[in-house]
């Protein structure tokens, strides 16, 4: 049995954000913290006061996490980025929206008092009975407050109108001070023990840091406590909230699932019940759980069960199974021909997510070269005269101007050249399309023109529906949000890309003249698109007239070999004999595989060494000022001779590091030799940077992070975890769907014949 947080965030779009550049404008990013630990890194979204991310992203956490804030930034390309605001969601808060948060949460200013984080290791008691006595042993993970990048803390303890003070630890957000304080026991005992944590400055007043508040009357019932304890901000601060509103608004759904997943065969019959219907399909006379899941569902939970169905039914190798089941479902409903799979339906949902779980590496094989060519060349495509501005209207060569008309032709020609390119490179992709996509088509081919057997094409617009409107136009349209691009598009660039993605959705709804009666200056296009529709039918037939001689199930446990991330990292230079050490200071090509971490000097190039994956015990993040840069991480081994080794490596941004050590940790969490402690600094001269402890092999001073891992659609599936969350929607759907099968089976029942 294992306890998991898994934390789903959407970061829609903000508005009213203040200016902070000269232009009167704004280049907004997100920064979203988990407990003050960076986690995700928006795309900067240029010029604009009212930008639109849609990102998703979900956080594998451990159960004890306490908040997560996001901070809006506006980038500077010559200075630090400002602080725009900041929106901060308590676990409490989440727990009270079990379904998840949705909507808009004003920006608050950012307090410097109130961003405190870390811990405080003490230890208070009662002695003789009138003494108070309070050991202050360490602390971990300050917040950073000089410009070095770590703080000088010191402590104050106040009590009974007394206060007292530690000494000072210099540059260390892990001080050690293993100091104790006694104060005389004040009668009543109704007074409270404050421990302060401060940044001493030698100019300027202190930072705050964070307290820790203790009743001393129950303490005297206890006798003594001793523990970590979180730091908190000064609430007896009043704070003035008349910036509220002024920063802007950001829209986020937010959603905690507190998840206990229990063995895989303790969901059995649930799976064996699912795996036996889809198997046997639809039969007369009988209710089917797929049926009354697909009766009940509401819509705010049917993407989510989609997924999971998806998921789980791959894992079980009948995906093919459930979505012919799930086709031949929605086809028995009354539906017009021309609105086939346009709702959101469970059918419509689970192709979706299936083609996205199943399809993504296709899709950047497809799409790829030519949204890469749109961002590279950046050229001004516009075809509807009541967008082309006059800015956009202007000289073309020495003595000559353009007029409107001939910047919408020349923007015509990139457009018929990018949509040439691009339905080239998809007719040609039949080979490429994974083979259980390939099935599904193919079954869904067969069961529309078995229900449609006088409207023939309807066949062809079905799988369309799917590929071209579901799949292929919104990752043109948003490339970041299907990971071909890590950044936005520009406002030239997103409108190319819109127009893109409207002439695939019209060669997808196979009816050009649809597309044009709604806007008239698609006319030019009309050529290109009817050529464009009869190729998409040729391509659909050999699609789902390929012969498979293998189909697979979409997406099997990759072999060991199997590359889960590569990419160029910088290898900082330290002491050390591990296989990395002696390769310091320069970039290698890393590689990871479920065998091992392996480098070499460049991508192709003879690989130049390895670390197994069971010989590394942590993969962690390493603090600013070790190397003075915020996304360098570490990965600590065991080299051949059993010493323990540890490779500092940088990453170029906040997201390319969590994805690395996403990726790490979860090809090593259940390595029986995890650490769980380390030290977050580096062993220079005779001590840690972090802890200043002088035994080099001595205890970490904060603890790993091994939990904490982002979900991506490329990660193994995990069929317990898909039949858990199953099993808890159909708890929660227990009367309807009692209520549904009586209903249902009184209808199967009242069939003539």
């Amino acid at each position: 049995m294992a306890r998991r947080s898994a934390l789903s965030i959407r970061i829609v779009e903000g508005k009213n954000l203040p200016a902070k550049d000269i232009t009167g404008s704004s280049d907004p990013y997100c920064i979203v913290k988990i407990d003050d630990e960076a986690i995700i890194r928006t795309a900067t979204v240029w010029k604009t006061l009212s930008p639109f991310w849609g990102e998703e992203y979900e956080v594998h956490l451990q159960p004890t996490f306490h908040s997560i804030s996001i901070y809006v930034m506006d980038e500077d390309a010559l200075s630090r980025d400002d602080v725009i605001g900041k929106v901060c969601i308590t676990r409490d808060m989440l727990a009270e929206h079990p379904k998840g948060y949705s909507g808009w949460m004003s920006l608050s200013e950012v307090d410097p008092d109130e961003e405190v984080q870390g811990e405080i290791h003490l230890r208070v008691e009662v002695v003789g009975g009138r003494r108070l006595r309070c050991t202050v042993l360490e602390a971990r993970d300050l917040a950073r407050k000089d410009r070095n990048g770590a703080s000088d803390p010191f402590v104050r303890l106040r009590y009974n109108g007394k206060t007292q003070e530690s000494t000072v630890v210099k540059k260390s957000c892990y001080p050690r001070w293993n100091e104790t304080f006694e104060f005389e026991l004040a009668e009543p005992a109704g007074e409270k023990l404050c421990v302060e944590v401060w940044d001493w400055d030698l100019v300027g007043k202190n930072d705050f840091l964070g307290k820790v508040v203790f009743g001393v009357q129950g303490l005297a019932e206890a006798g003594q406590d001793e523990g970590w304890f979180r730091l908190r901000p000064d609430a007896s601060k009043a704070r003035e909230d008349g910036h509220r509103g002024s920063l802007g608004s950001l829209q986020l759904q937010v959603r905690l699932r507190d998840e206990t997943v229990l063995p895989l065969h303790c969901y059995g019959p649930l799976v064996q019940l699912l795996c036996q219907e889809v198997k046997s399909g639809l039969q007369d006379g009988q209710v089917h759980l797929v049926t009354l899941l697909d009766e009940t569902t509401t819509a705010e939970c049917r993407q989510e069960v989609a997924i999971s169905l998806v998921k789980l039914f791959l894992g079980q190798g009948l995906v093919k199974e459930l979505l012919d089941l799930l086709f031949e479902l929605e086809l028995a409903k009354p539906c017009e021909p021309n609105t086939l799979f346009r709702s959101n339906s469970l059918a419509s949902k689970s192709m979706e997510s299936f083609l996205k779980v199943t399809g993504l590496p296709y899709l950047h094989a497809v799409l790829g070269p030519t949204i890469n060519r749109v961002f590279e060349e950046k050229k001004l495509v516009e075809l509807d005269p009541g967008k082309v501005e006059t800015k956009d209207v202007g000289c073309s060569g020495l003595h000559r101007v353009q007029t409107e008309g001939e910047v919408i032709e020349q923007g015509r020609q990139h457009l018929q050249s990018y949509l040439e390119e691009l339905l080239d490179a998809i007719v040609r992709s039949a080979p490429m399309c994974p083979p259980v996509i390939r099935a599904a088509f193919r079954l869904l081919f067969q069961r529309v023109g078995e229900r449609f057997p006088q409207h023939q094409h309807i066949k062809f617009v079905a799988v369309t529906s799917f590929l071209c409107l579901r799949f292929f136009s919104p990752a043109i349209m948003t490339p970041k949000l299907f990971h071909l691009r890590d950044a936005h598009a520009d406002a030239r660039t997103s409108r190319t890309l819109l127009l893109l993605a409207k002439a695939i959705q019209m060669v997808g709804n196979m009816e050009p003249a649809a597309g044009r009666a709604k806007e008239l200056w698609l006319a030019p296009l009309l050529p290109t698109l009817q050529q464009g529709i009869a190729r998409m039918k040729d391509f659909i037939t050999r699609l789902v007239e390929m012969e498979e001689e293998e189909e697979g199930e979409g997406r099997p446990l990759p072999p060991p070999s199997a590359v889960l991330k590569e990419g160029l990292l910088f290898v900082h230079k330290t002491r050390g004999k591990g296989p990395l050490l002696s390769a310091a200071s320069k970039k290698l090509h890393f590689c990871l595989t479920g065998e091992s971490l392996s480098f070499s000097k460049s991508p192709g190039a003879e690989q130049s060494g390895a670390i197994a994956l069971p010989d590394i015990l942590a993969a962690e993040k390493v603090e600013e000022k070790s190397f003075g840069s915020s996304h360098v991480m570490q990965v600590v081994y065991m080299d051949a001779g059993g010493q323990q080794e540890t490779a500092y490596l940088q990453c170029k941004c906040v997201n390319e590091l969590n994805q690395w050590l996403s990726a790490l940790r979860k090809v090593c969490g259940n390595n029986p030799r995890v650490l769980r402690a380390y030290h977050p600094g580096v062993f220079r001269g005779d001590k840690w940077s972090c802890c200043h402890q002088r035994d080099r092999t001595g205890p970490g001073c904060d603890r790993t992070r091994h939990g904490v891992t982002l979900q991506d659609w490329s990660d193994p599936m995990d069929p317990a975890v898909e039949a858990q969350r199953l099993f808890h929607h159909l708890q929660g759907l227990r009367e309807a769907l009692r209520e549904k099968y009586w209903e249902l089976l009184e209808d199967t029942q009242n069939k003539p014949g």
